[in-house]
């Protein structure tokens, strides 16, 4: 009796797993950017940091952003900023990129230049042990 209760749960807690983890795939802001987006800059907001530890800063599992260059495009930057020491982990098309704020960039990380068409995850990591709010700029000017 007590196994015939188990097999009528187990399928219960499979489809709720299965919902929470599409609900959390579902909140990662996704931001599509062609030649002509607007507003330039792009403004998005979030929390920096997370408990997963890389070479790029602490960092969460699902990325912070997730941008979609439709169109290669000859300049675009991305820029963050934060109350802490941001990082910027970009996965992408032409590889893996980690930038990290110094003092030279005014506690930014930010990372121009050529970015060809493709699917790109964005970390918005912490190299301390918190997290803060952020401000993720994209702008295909050039400062």
């Amino acid at each position: 009796m007590k196994t015939l209760r188990l097999l009528a749960i187990l399928p219960i807690s499979l489809v709720m797993s299965l919902v929470f983890t599409e609900a959390n795939l579902a909140q990662t802001p996704n931001v599509q950017i062609n030649r002509t987006f607007q507003p330039d800059p792009l403004v998005l907001n979030g929390k920096s940091g997370g408990t997963v530890k890389s070479n790029c800063g602490n960092i969460t599992t699902e990325p912070s952003q997730v941008i979609q260059v439709t169109e290669s495009l000859p300049y675009l930057r991305l820029t963050v900023e934060s109350q802490g020491k941001p990082t910027l982990l970009i996965d992408g098309p032409g590889g893996r990129f980690c930038v990290m704020a110094d003092s030279s960039s005014g506690g930014k990380a930010e990372l121009p230049g050529y970015w060809q068409a493709g699917r790109y995850t964005v970390h918005v990591g912490e190299l301390s042990q918190q997290q803060f709010n952020y401000t993720l700029s994209i702008s295909q000017k050039n400062k």
